[in-house]
Order: structure tokens, then C-alpha cells, then sequence
């Protein structure tokens, strides 16, 4: 199972979103039902070598502050035009 570290976000918003993708760290969400919806920070890198197994679409863990959470990719943003990955929003298991 393909395990990714995160990094609970307290700065919303277009101009913190655009802060973390220059130094190289992907914005996400992380939805359930009846749940308040965290938002988190990735690293990109290790996001796209998971992204390119098949594994990571059936589910993920990840970890946030000594918590493992399993989740499910649900939705991928990506830039039109250089197709570099700018949101993901993920849904528990």
C-alpha cells in the first residue's frame, strides 16, 4: 500500500495555494461524510511516483500528524497546459 506523508494546512486560499506549489508542495483536501474536510500539503514529488502506480487510485494512507488515514483519490487538477498536478482532492475509506 503506498503510504504519503502530509502536513496539516492553516493558510487557504488562491495565494497560499500558489506559495506551496512554487516550493514544490501539492494542496489537498481530505473529504467524509459527517466530517469536517481537512486540508493538507503534499510533497509533489513523491505524489507523482505515487500516481504513477495503479495501487494509488484503489487507495492510499496517509500520514498527518502521527494519524493514519486511508483514503481514495476522488479528483486530480492538473494545469492545462504543463500538466503538472496543482490539487487533489481525497475521500476516506
Amino acid at each position: 500500500m503506498i503510504t504519503l506523508d502530509a502536513i496539516k494546512r492553516t493558510d487557504l486560499g488562491r495565494g497560499a495555494s500558489r506559495r506551496l506549489r512554487r516550493a514544490e508542495q501539492i494542496p489537498a483536501i481530505i473529504v467524509a461524510k459527517g466530517q469536517d474536510t481537512l486540508s493538507i500539503t503534499l510533497d509533489e514529488k513523491k505524489l507523482i511516483l505515487a500516481c504513477l502506480k495503479d495501487e494509488f487510485y484503489q487507495g492510499c494512507t496517509i500520514n498527518l500528524d502521527g494519524e493514519s488515514i486511508a483514503v481514495k483519490p476522488v479528483a486530480m487538477q492538473r494545469h492545462p497546459v504543463s500538466d503538472r498536478v496543482i490539487h487533489v482532492d481525497f475521500q476516506r475509506v
